[in-house]
């Protein structure tokens, strides 16, 4: 007799059942699978213990009769597919027949379902993978089943199971997801009759995507749809501003399916480059169309992967989609206004405000008298021997300053100061506060509007004196995202705090800096001719063996990227030339980073061009940016916001950091309580 037997029904099917039912949410997906391809319009998931005890499941699809209530406990046993050709062109969500076996082999269920609610229903119970008789009994149209006790009789996987928590937020995690799948399907889920979870129907994805994330964050999500010659798809992603720490709350969802694709994820992922923070995530759900033949959903045991025969179309087409949808809805960001926190002493309330008034430098009638410009200019008389006004040639031997992307602005204020000086030159600080107040207003404003014809309407009288030197050109102002914004001072030598009819913006000098560097440099690496400068002191490496071999194949690499470097003898290399244009003082870190990175690439050489030149487009940035604590003049602060109008992503540095946050007039208001 030989050692191999076939094994009985029970046994196999509890077998199975590892496989199908891994936890509670398992039993969830596949009975709430079930009730959306029987065509029902609002599915009910009430659950108790995480699951454990109790999962119900109510819907109102087509139903079954008696027949079909007694097979649909047979393995394989299913209405979806009856040909081998039909498993290539599969649009339901169950297609296998082996979930109900395998879940009533390790609970206690009961399915009560009926066609008709003027029809008799059928009731059948299970325990075990036991089946029990089938009798009448009143039910509306639908089907509703109950599993209870959950792995009852394995209780090695009892043993194993999570907190109650953590199994109730994977049942819900799948269920927003099926709900986000099918907006026209009202979704219910309870635990233990507190409510999760409740959708409309209305066939509203942005519907959904309220009632799971918040209103807050739907109103913080862009649409996004296009299509090509196989695909099509449609939903909605976040704005920058709104980020998650993990990958979960990307949901694809293919033909009506959610599935789990690294290579969707990671097109959508580099949609949003250089706009989101390291290890920050969006909140996206896509609904992709295809025809069936196009993927495969029979490669998973739970069916939650799938493999697509046009991948690379479908990932590029999403990633472009994804970036123009960013382009077209990004903006600055706007702050969460919020109250201050306040302690409660002898129940009364106290805001934990600590306010210093500075001491005026003029006298207040002068301040209330003059305007803007004057203020400013009588302010700096009383510091001019300690803080001497900047020429722009001063301007140009600072190094921050002689940067590409400063240098050619620093002209500008050189008029500036031309205006100013004829104004004053022949007036003291005195004579200004006493009998030369007019005449500086008058002959300045005159000059100024004379100049800038072009300024806008709303701009008052001060106005005009007090910006039209910091005007930008008009074909600036008309194409640039952001919007004109006058310098008023710094905090903590970091942050700039400008201003302009819409409110009051912070903008982060650095990151700001960065993207104007970033913008630069990706430029001059895109060039076709690549200019080096020898070195006077060539530079050597030393590396691995493995290494050094590697490194030696991929020396034309370099050479395109303008590093001139030589195999030197055993594991070493020379580097004689570089770009003329790395970060000065930091082209020997630049030059190793990119080495080692070209060391870490992969095998595509193309590839690594594009990513070669984006990671030292982003590095040269950081490093050749102007750092926190580095005080600017008036004039640095000017051509640093107007260089940075002039990019084409305004809104995040290269690493996916703010760089603006505006202040709405009322914004103020409600956050000092003028308005309530």
């Amino acid at each position: 007799m030989g050692n191999i037997q076939l094994l009985d029904e029970h046994l196999a099917n509890m077998i199975a059942a590892g496989e199908v039912v891994e936890r509670p949410a398992s039993v969830v997906k596949e009975l709430v699978e079930n009730a959306i391809d029987a065509s029902a319009t609002t599915i009910e998931v009430h659950v108790e213990e995480g699951g454990l005890e109790l999962i119900r499941i109510v819907d109102n699809g087509q139903g079954m009769d008696r027949e079909d209530c007694i097979l649909a406990f047979e393995r394989h046993a299913t209405s979806k597919i009856s040909h081998a050709r039909d498993l290539f062109r599969i649009r339901t969500l169950g297609f296998r027949g082996e979930a109900l076996p395998s879940i009533a082999a390790v609970s206690r269920m009961e399915l009560t379902s009926s066609q008709s609610s003027s029809q008799v229903g059928t009731r059948v119970n299970i325990e075990g993978g036991q089946l029990g008789e089938a009798v009448d009994v009143a039910a509306v149209k639908g089907t509703e089943i109950c599993v209870r006790s959950l792995f009852f009789n394995t209780p090695a996987r009892l043993k194993y199971m999570k907190s109650i928590a953590t199994e109730v937020g994977h049942i819900s995690d799948y269920v927003n997801r099926l709900a986000l799948t099918h907006p026209s399907i009202s979704f219910t889920l309870t635990h233990n009759g507190k409510t999760l979870l409740q959708t409309s129907g209305d066939g509203k994805l942005l519907h959904v995507m309220a009632a799971i994330y918040g209103v807050q964050v739907a109103k913080l999500l862009l649409p996004i749809s296009g299509e090509t010659l196989d695909f099509r798809w449609n939903g909605f992603l976040s704005k920058t501003e709104v980020t998650r720490a993990n990958r979960s709350y990307l949901s694809t969802l293919v033909n009506g399916r959610y599935v789990r694709s690294f290579a969707l994820n990671n097109a959508i992922m580099r949609g949003y480059h250089t706009l989101l923070p390291i290890g920050r995530f969006p909140i996206v759900a896509l609904q992709i169309e295809m025809d069936p033949t196009l993927v495969d959903v029979n490669v998973h045991p739970a069916k939650l992967e799938a493999k697509f025969s046009k991948e690379d179309e479908l990932c590029s087409a999403v990633e472009q989609s994804v970036k123009d949808t960013l382009r077209q809805g990004l903006g600055i960001v706007r702050p969460m206004v919020t109250t201050p926190k306040a302690k409660v002493v002898n129940q009364v309330v106290q805001p934990q405000f600590d306010l210093q008034v500075p001491k005026p430098t003029v006298p207040v009638s002068s301040v209330v008298e003059a305007s803007p410009r004057l203020q400013e200019w009588m302010a700096k008389q009383e510091i001019s021997q300690k803080e001497p006004v900047q020429t722009s040639s001063q301007l140009e031997m600072d190094p921050i300053f002689s940067r590409p992307a400063i240098k050619e602005s620093i002209a500008s204020y050189a008029n500036e100061n031309a205006v100013l000086e004829r104004a004053t030159s022949t007036m003291g600080t005195e004579s200004v506060q006493e009998s030369g107040k007019q005449d500086l207003l008058e002959g300045s404003t005159q000059e100024v509007r004379n100049k800038n014809a072009g300024v806008p309407d709303w701009m008052s009288e001060s106005d005009m004196v007090d910006h039209s030197l910091t005007d930008v050109p008009g074909d600036v102002r008309d194409t640039s995202a952001v919007p004109v914004m006058y310098p008023v001072g710094q905090v903590h030598g970091t942050y700039i705090v400008a201003q302009n009819d819409g409110g009051m913006y912070l903008i982060d000098q650095h990151a700001a800096q960065e993207r104007i560097f970033y913008e630069f440099f990706m430029n001059k690496l895109a060039g076709e001719d690549i200019a080096s400068q020898i070195m006077l002191f060539p530079h050597t490496v030393e590396y691995t063996s493995a290494e050094a071999v590697k490194l030696e194949k991929r020396l034309p690499l370099l050479q395109s990227f303008g590093l001139e470097v030589e195999a030197f003898g055993g594991r070493t290399f020379i580097v004689r030339a570089h770009p003329h244009w790395f970060p000065e003082g930091a082209e020997l870190e630049v030059i190793e980073e990119l080495l080692q990175f070209v060391l870490e690439a992969g095998e595509n050489n193309q590839a690594n061009v594009v990513q070669m030149r984006e990671k030292a487009a982003i590095m040269m940035s950081c490093k050749a940016s102007i750092k926190a604590n580095r005080y600017l003049t008036h004039a640095e602060m000017e051509s640093l916001l107007n260089q940075l109008r002039e990019t084409s992503s305004p809104f995040t540095c290269p690493h996916g950091r703010p760089i603006v946050i505006h202040f709405t007039g009322y914004d103020l208001e409600k956050m000092f309580k003028r308005v309530m």
